[in-house]
């Protein structure tokens, strides 16, 4: 049977996120947004949070799009994001401009931990949510 033309969105979106994040981490921190330094700094220090909380949310549509939706492919959709946000601080170590802290990785794992936390309290809790609607959906429609 044909894959409809949404799951396969759904199944390649986290991956070029992932490439997006490696472009704009290849680039100096101010090379995509200049802004008082004050408004600069809380805005690209917040980004972390939730640039790789984003990431657990695509890869968690995958699995679901795929019909592999569990509380399992959940923690792994969180280790997969937190590892890529090491992944990505170790390349900034070697970009011009850049920089990699432990700080970073810490607020990129606290995104990832956002995000897995709703996740469980909604999808996994006993009363349902729009969000189990919707991965309901995605992960029975296999």
């Amino acid at each position: 049977m044909k894959k409809p033309i949404y799951k396969w969105a759904l199944t390649i979106a986290p991956i070029l996120y992932m490439i997006l994040i490696w472009i704009l981490s290849s680039l100096p921190a101010d090379a995509i947004i200049k802004t008082p330094f004050s408004f600069d700094r809380l805005m690209k220090e917040s980004l972390h949070l939730i640039e790789f909380g984003i990431l657990y949310w695509l890869i968690a549509l995958a699995f679901a799009a795929n019909g592999r939706w569990t509380a399992k492919a959940s923690i792994l959709a969180a280790v997969i994001s937190i590892l890529y946000g090491a992944t990505d601080e170790i390349h900034q170590y070697f970009v011009p401009y850049r920089s990699a802290t432990v700080i970073d990785l810490v607020k990129d794992a606290i995104g990832v931990l956002v995000s897995f936390y709703i996740m469980k309290v909604t999808y996994f809790a006993v009363r349902p949510s729009f969000i189990t609607s919707l991965f309901k959906k995605l992960n029975d429609s296999e």
